[in-house]
């Protein structure tokens, strides 16, 4: 278990306005994209509905301290390309050893910014819309994760 007080990167991915016509008018409401992280590894994702915007980032940074995911970044496999998918958003994730930075979409570089991850490609398909992007990544990341431990289970046989 991560501490919440070492997640040093906390950034808002994208805040979305949604209104609904009533008889009086128009009602707001705002929904939120945040990403949390130590920069070494950890990783959480959040989304907060609200109707109003620093209410709306307050759920959705809590709810991204709530849902943590770690990786190892110390065994991390040069030039391995992982697809990753959720629904009609797709990525290819490909880790590069060369310093050449993040190249990926705005809305994705932060994730890798708040992973820690210095040197990677990623090529968007599909569906550009910030919340499927984000979980297609977690996707492609969490087949990483499955890699690495399948992996270590081979090394032990």
């Amino acid at each position: 278990m991560v501490k919440i007080r070492s997640l040093c990167f906390e950034k808002i991915i994208s805040i979305n306005r949604c209104s609904k016509v009533v008889r009086g008018g128009r009602r707001f409401s705002f929904s939120a994209l945040a990403v949390v992280g130590n920069k070494n590894g950890c990783i959480g994702i959040g989304f907060g509905k609200a109707s109003e915007v620093p209410s709306t980032i307050k759920k959705a940074l809590n709810n991204a301290k709530r849902n943590l995911l770690k990786i190892d970044l110390n065994h991390l496999i040069t030039g391995l390309s992982i697809l990753g998918k959720y629904n009609k958003s797709s990525i290819s994730l490909k880790i590069v050893s060369s310093a050449i930075g993040i190249k990926a979409n705005s809305k994705i570089k932060y994730i890798f910014e708040a992973l820690g991850l210095q040197n990677v490609i990623v090529k968007s398909f599909g569906s550009n819309n910030p919340l499927t992007l984000v979980k297609a990544v977690l996707n492609a990341l969490k087949k990483l994760i499955c890699i690495f431990e399948s992996e270590n289970i081979r090394k032990h046989i």
